[in-house]
C-alpha cells in the first residue's frame, strides 16, 4: 500500500475551533495563540471569520486580531467569509487566502446561511472573483457532506453538484465537511472514487469531526486514496453552532502524531504545538479532550 510521503495539514482552530465557545478569548490572548501556532511549523491558519457578530459573538474581533497578529514567512493566513461585506474587511486585513462555505444540504445552507443553495451561489461568486481580482487565493468549504443533521444521508451527487459550482467559480482548493462527525472509512471511500474522477488529489482536502470517534480512522482512509491535505483544530476544539451533535474537529496534535509514527513528514515541532495547546486550554478553562492532551495531562505523554 502506497502512502503518502508528506501531509498538509491545516490549522483551523482560532476559526472554526472558537467560534463556538461561551467563554470568550480576548484579542491580546487571540493573537499570542496564533503567534504560537505560527511557530509550530504549520503552513496553514485560519484566524478568523469575517462574519456578522451577532450570528458568532466569539469572533466580533475579527478585524484586530488578523491585523494584530506576527505574520511568518512561509505561512498562508486565511480568513471564513461569507459576503462582500465580509471580503471588504478581509482585503483590508491584507489576509492570505479567502474561504468560502456553503452546504451540500438544503436545510442546513438555510440554517447556517440563511439562505437556499441556489440564493447562496451568486453571492459566493461575488465573494470569489473579486477576491481574485485583488490576487487572492480563493478556497471553499463544503459543509455536511457525509450527513446532516436534519436531512440524514446527503447524495453523492448533490455532493457534486455543488462542488462542481464551486470550482467553476474558481476556487482554488475544495475541503469537504464531515460536520457531524458520522462518516465511516468506507463512506469516505466510496464519495471520493467518484470525487477523483472529476477532481485532481490536489484541489481536495478533508475536514472530518470526531463525534463518533473516527476522524482519525476516516484520515487514514483518505492517505489511501492519495489526498494529502487536512484540516484540524488544536486540541480538537470546534463545533458548528448550526449542527446538533457536532463535537470538535479532529486535533491537529492527534493528527500529527498519528502520521509521524507512521512516517509521514508534517513539518510541525511537537512540543511547540502542545505549549500552543496548553496555552488556549488555559485561556479558556475547560479540559482540551484530544488523545495527546489527556495523555500529558496523565504525565505519560510519549515523544514523538
Amino acid at each position: 500500500m502506497q502512502l503518502p510521503k508528506a501531509v498538509t495539514i491545516k490549522e483551523v482552530g482560532p476559526r472554526d475551533g472558537l467560534q463556538n465557545e461561551k467563554t470568550l478569548v480576548s484579542v491580546a490572548d487571540k493573537v499570542e495563540w496564533i503567534n504560537m501556532l505560527s511557530n509550530c511549523g504549520l503552513p496553514y491558519i485560519e484566524v478568523t471569520s469575517f462574519v456578522n457578530p451577532k450570528w458568532i459573538p466569539a469572533l466580533a474581533d475579527c478585524y484586530e486580531v488578523a491585523t494584530s497578529i506576527e505574520r511568518k514567512r512561509g505561512v498562508t493566513y486565511a480568513a471564513l467569509v461569507p459576503n462582500e461585506k465580509g471580503l471588504e474587511k478581509a482585503l483590508e486585513a491584507n489576509l492570505d487566502e479567502i474561504s468560502v462555505f456553503m452546504s451540500a444540504s438544503e436545510t442546513h445552507n438555510k440554517k447556517n446561511i440563511n439562505k437556499s443553495i441556489t440564493e447562496t451561489y451568486p453571492i459566493l461568486e461575488r465573494v470569489v472573483q473579486e477576491a481574485l481580482l485583488a490576487k487572492k487565493s480563493v478556497r471553499g468549504y463544503v459543509s455536511t457532506v457525509f450527513g446532516c443533521p436534519y436531512e440524514g444521508n446527503i447524495e453523492i451527487d448533490q455532493v457534486m453538484r455543488v462542488s462542481e459550482k464551486l470550482f467553476e467559480m474558481g476556487i482554488s482548493e475544495l475541503s469537504l465537511g464531515d460536520t457531524i462527525g458520522v462518516a465511516n472509512p468506507k463512506q469516505v471511500q466510496l464519495l471520493l472514487v467518484q470525487f477523483l474522477k472529476r477532481f485532481p488529489t490536489n484541489k481536495l482536502a478533508l475536514h472530518f469531526h470526531d463525534t463518533r470517534g473516527l476522524a482519525l480512522a476516516n484520515i487514514y482512509a483518505t492517505l489511501q486514496m492519495g489526498i494529502t491535505t487536512f484540516d484540524s483544530s488544536i486540541g480538537g476544539l470546534g463545533g458548528c453552532p448550526y449542527a446538533p451533535g457536532a463535537s470538535g474537529n479532529v486535533a491537529t496534535d492527534d493528527v500529527n502524531y498519528m502520521l509521524k509514527k507512521m512516517d509521514i513528514e508534517t513539518n510541525i515541532d511537537d512540543r511547540k504545538l502542545l505549549d500552543a495547546a496548553r496555552f488556549i486550554e488555559a485561556r479558556l478553562q475547560k479540559k482540551l479532550m484530544s488523545h495527546s492532551m489527556v495523555v500529558n495531562a496523565n504525565q505519560c505523554i510519549d515523544r514523538v
